[in-house]
């Protein structure tokens, strides 16, 4: 099968490229957001093969995996065909709703051409869908083995644009934590916190785009992960964190009190007992390798790559036409 594909989220589109397909994600000079084509921080297959807005008109395509409004008109524009009319189109939902969350209508509401999967169970619950199809394809994850030894007594976080988006992801949470353990943050425009936050130097390191083998070493050296999201869509960093073998720690928001069971770390909506949790790990290395250990069984039963791939290829399957 042949798909094209918007490059948008990193992570999730390494899981998706995974499987037995041809992907083409489209390329633009200046490689924006339109135009990202092939990752360069994640390993990719050579089944991925870029492609500029030109030459998608001469392009077969199988079907459309949408996953922006407005990817919808711009797949028109640049290979003349309308998705859901004159090819097979699937629009992916990776946000939780933002507005008045339990009036929010999905940009996708009430149509019958294209349907909608949502990558937590959360999502669909929380998004006004109404008479669209919904369907819900759980995240899988490259399992990147298990690598935990928890030597540094530090904490660590992924997050990326952290000081724009504050609250949403608990920003604001950062100081409480730096009280009982030094935090170590990775991501996007991480830097920035150095600026915005009243904590001492060797309480908070940050770094910046690590490719993602880098990325998952430094993590696996930390004592413990924290999920600090209030309200976003299931973080993949914290899927990825607990394959590593990291025990972890959340705020009980989105879809993170399903994806956590209580033997793989600790789930709350107590600042405090947050608090507590991460101080308990740091001081008991021997707790934060057990429960890790466990977070990592956990993961790789519900989140393994081979069942996210199984689960899309049913779907795939049955929106495309069987041609001859």
């Amino acid at each position: 099968m042949r798909i094209l594909l918007w490059h948008v989220h990193g992570s999730w589109t390494t899981s998706f490229v995974q499987g037995e397909h041809d992907y083409v994600v489209p390329v633009t000079p200046g490689r924006d957001s339109d135009g990202l084509g092939r990752a360069r921080t994640w390993d990719w297959p050579d089944s991925v093969v870029e492609r500029t807005p030109e030459r998608l008109r001469d392009e077969d395509f199988d079907i459309v995996l949408l996953q922006r409004p407005h990817e919808v008109e711009l797949a028109e524009r640049w290979t003349g065909r309308r998705p859901g009319r004159d090819v097979p189109a699937v629009y992916v939902e990776h946000n939780t709703p933002g507005g008045e969350v339990p009036f929010t209508r999905h940009p996708m509401a009430d149509q019958s051409e294209i349907p909608i999967v949502h990558v937590t169970h959360f999502n669909r619950l929380f998004w006004d869908c109404g008479s669209a199809t919904t369907h819900v394809i759980e995240h899988g994850i490259v399992d990147p083995g298990h690598h935990y030894s928890g030597d540094w007594a530090r904490a660590a976080i992924v997050v990326n644009d952290p000081v724009r988006r504050w609250r949403a992801v608990g920003t604001d949470l950062l100081p409480g934590l730096a009280q009982v353990a030094a935090l170590d943050v990775f991501g996007m425009k991480v830097h920035q916190l150095n600026d915005a936050l009243d904590i001492p130097g060797d309480r908070l390191w940050t770094f910046e785009d690590l490719p993602q083998h880098q990325l998952h070493h430094e993590l696996a050296r930390r004592r413990v992960y924290i999920h600090t999201a209030r309200w976003t869509s299931l973080g993949l960093s914290l899927l990825e964190a607990m394959h590593l073998g990291m025990p972890v720690v959340a705020l009980a928001t989105t879809e993170a009190v399903a994806a956590v069971p209580p033997e793989a770390g600790v789930v709350t909506t107590r600042p405090e007992q947050l608090t507590a949790a991460v101080w308990r790990f740091i001081h008991d290395p021997s707790e934060a390798q057990a429960v890790g250990a466990k977070a990592r069984e956990a993961a790789l039963a519900r989140y393994g790559l081979g069942r996210f791939l199984a689960d899309w290829d049913a779907r795939l399957s049955a929106w495309v036409p069987v041609s001859g």
